[in-house]
């Protein structure tokens, strides 16, 4: 079996503006949307409805049915019953919120083997935000609440991902700075809000409304809609 693709979600996650983007990712797959708002937990049970809506929404607008998957904690990432409602997904999505929470709580988990056997089976696994930073290599330290860096869930060993792209600079002034030192072969990219980088794991398409940037000695090449990209782990 195949692996199903990856899409890199800079914003927009179960909103209309990203609808193609996820009718596209379910399309031929088994109809059932597998929803974590995991990243989200630590701001609280309002929050994690708040995704919860979304997501069904979503689902109806795709004519699919949403699996809401809500794990809080480390504890629940372990709960073979959570575990097995990611079975037959057709689309596994990890949502916005805290990436060194979400990583921190899946990495290792039965959740998380169950999320990583699907994908490797076929079905597509989507991260927006914090999900597509955790899906990845390595979160860097962005936030003030989180001043470390953190490990990814190594989906994606030689990439690392800023979302938010376009508004990142103002929200981290040093975020240059804060980028050096990445190991030789695992590429930065920048992704911008309503934008979302799709395939893998060495080869991807833009989708969206703006653009994905190639972060490499401090020189950033831009890709918009349609572009292909190649990143090769070295």
């Amino acid at each position: 079996m195949t692996a199903g693709p990856i899409a890199l979600v800079g914003s927009g996650e179960y909103l209309p503006v990203m609808q193609r983007i996820e009718a596209d990712l379910i399309k031929g797959r088994n109809p059932r949307y597998v929803q974590l708002p995991t990243a989200a937990a630590p701001e609280g049970d309002k929050s994690l409805q708040r995704w919860i809506d979304l997501g069904l929404q979503q689902a109806q607008r795709l004519g699919v049915e949403q699996v809401p998957v809500i794990v809080r904690d480390a504890d629940e990432a372990n709960n073979p019953e959570l575990a097995a409602m990611i079975k037959d997904a057709g689309l596994i999505y990890l949502s916005g919120g805290n990436p060194h929470f979400l990583a921190d709580t899946l990495r290792g988990s039965l959740v998380w083997n169950a999320i990583y056997e699907a994908w490797q089976n076929g079905a597509a696994l989507a991260g927006c935000s914090a999900g597509a930073m955790a899906i990845a290599d390595h979160i860097p330290a962005l936030r003030v609440h989180s001043p470390r860096e953190t490990r990814g869930l190594g989906a994606l060993p030689h990439i690392r991902v800023l979302p938010h792209f376009d508004k990142m600079f103002g929200w981290v002034p040093d975020l240059a700075l804060r980028m050096l030192n990445v190991p030789n072969g695992v590429h930065v990219v920048g992704i911008d809000e309503d934008t979302a980088l799709v395939g893998g794991p060495f080869e991807w398409k833009v989708q969206g409304r703006q653009s994905v940037w190639l972060i490499s000695d401090g020189n950033r090449q831009q890709f918009s809609e349609g572009d292909v990209i190649h990143l090769p782990a070295q």
